[in-house]
């Protein structure tokens, strides 16, 4: 990663789409949990689409040094010619088709399509490096899509649950048993991309951007964690809404804070 401008506008959009990502998984979960439809899916649904197509223009200004406006003459050869350009092209369907079935799709179609959305991501960072369909980018996207779930129960939970009504608590021990699923799966793969990029040498985490990018993506992980291993554990039995409403609010600014910096990572070389 570098200081140029375009960098720095493809660190920002890629960590707001990987946030619409996730706000727009979990509230099309909380939707059908609920049995009632919010605004938070399409919503969502639509910033992705845009942050994706910005992040091929981008990519497209990147390889071509075009500007903004003569960008999009390069478009298709970027998506027919490059890796990346055909991932965010993958990555983009994926996210117009979530758009289109947002208030309508059932669980089974609505994660076929995230992995879809995830596949095309997969093979835009470093996984990529290991090659088309390798362990590298199938970890990768099973990374994505669980913190895509995990951080979407979190964040649409934080704003949809408080509408639940007489639901509230049952929506909310499913948004508690997913968002543990998706934790284990998140750990696991966090794991293996770690150890991946770090090459199993420590020093890595204190001696490069990517390494403090990696520190900071775990210090607010834990944070996250703990937040809701709290919330879980000790507040959840009592029963008192606001106070698990207020620290998963905290917790979703925790794993939005996680998003940021899994955008530096992937925009930074490992080591």
């Amino acid at each position: 990663m570098n200081g140029d401008p375009i960098a720095l506008a493809q660190i920002a959009v890629a960590a707001l789409g990987d946030i619409a990502f996730a706000a727009t998984l979990g509230a099309m979960l909380l939707d059908r949990w609920a049995r009632a439809e919010s605004s938070l899916a399409p919503i969502a649904a639509v910033v992705l689409v845009l942050c994706n197509v910005a992040s091929l223009w981008l990519l497209a200004m990147e390889m071509s040094g075009a500007s903004f406006v003569d960008a999009g003459a390069s478009l298709r050869l970027v998506v027919m010619a490059t890796h990346a350009g055909t991932g965010w092209a993958v990555a983009l369907l994926g996210s117009v088709i979530l758009l289109l079935t947002a208030k309508r799709a059932g669980l089974t179609p609505m994660l076929i399509v995230a992995l879809i959305a995830a596949a095309g991501k997969s093979a835009i960072g470093h996984a990529a490096d290991a090659g088309t369909f390798s362990i590298a980018e199938a970890v990768q996207m099973v990374h994505l899509l669980a913190t895509g779930v995990w951080g979407g129960v979190v964040i649409a939970g934080a704003m949809v649950l408080p509408q639940t009504g007489a639901q509230f608590m049952r929506v909310l021990h499913n948004v508690s048993r997913t968002a543990m699923i998706a934790v284990a799966f998140v750990l696991a793969t966090g794991l293996y991309n770690a150890i991946r990029g770090t090459g199993g040498a420590l020093s890595v985490l204190a001696s490069s951007t990517w390494g403090h990018a990696l520190d900071v993506k775990l210090v607010l992980v834990a944070l996250a964690l703990a937040i809701g291993a709290w919330n879980r554990w000790i507040v959840m039995p009592h029963g008192a809404p606001q106070k698990v409403i207020r620290l998963m609010q905290i917790e979703a600014l925790a794993i939005i804070g996680v998003f940021i910096a899994a955008s530096v990572l992937s925009h930074s070389m490992p080591g």
